[in-house]
């Protein structure tokens, strides 16, 4: 859907990027007949052709709140995704979660998200990378405060 190859640290994404065969929705909130309070997923990602659909969450907690974000994000979406099964006919709607501790940890279930988006197993790495480079920005930030 995007031709660009530009760093991820640089790249400002469309709120929604569509063709024949996906929809990508970047930070939107999803509208459903029933009221939802969990209804705003970071990424929602539709196959066209197979009707399924991912809402992908990303979380960096601290490693101590790492098994509970990952269970409060499961219980919180399942509404959500019971909605859009309804309303967009979808066959199935699926919570994909990455989940990355500021500190770099990752838990188990990161390999298999990766592997349900087709993503190399890799990139993990490349994840961890980020968020400990961000972790030491806000700590550097934090100390040079006056």
């Amino acid at each position: 859907m995007i031709d660009d190859k530009i760093s991820y640290y640089k790249d400002t994404p469309a709120n929604v990027l569509e063709n024949e065969n996906f929809k990508l929705y970047w930070n939107r909130s999803i509208l459903t007949d029933k009221t939802i309070s969990f209804n705003r997923p970071d990424i929602t990602f539709m196959k066209n052709k197979t009707k399924n659909n991912f809402m992908i969450d990303i979380a960096v907690p601290n490693t101590h709140n790492l098994a509970k974000t990952i269970t409060d994000k499961q219980n919180k979406y399942q509404e959500l995704a019971n909605e859009i099964c309804a309303m967009w006919k979808q066959k199935a709607a699926q919570l994909i979660q990455i989940v990355i501790a500021s500190t770099g940890v990752i838990p188990k279930s990161l390999s298999q998200s990766l592997t349900t988006l087709h993503l190399h197993p890799n990139t993990y790495i490349q994840l961890q990378r980020s968020v400990i480079l961000d972790t030491c920005s806000i700590v550097r930030n934090f100390l040079n405060y006056k």
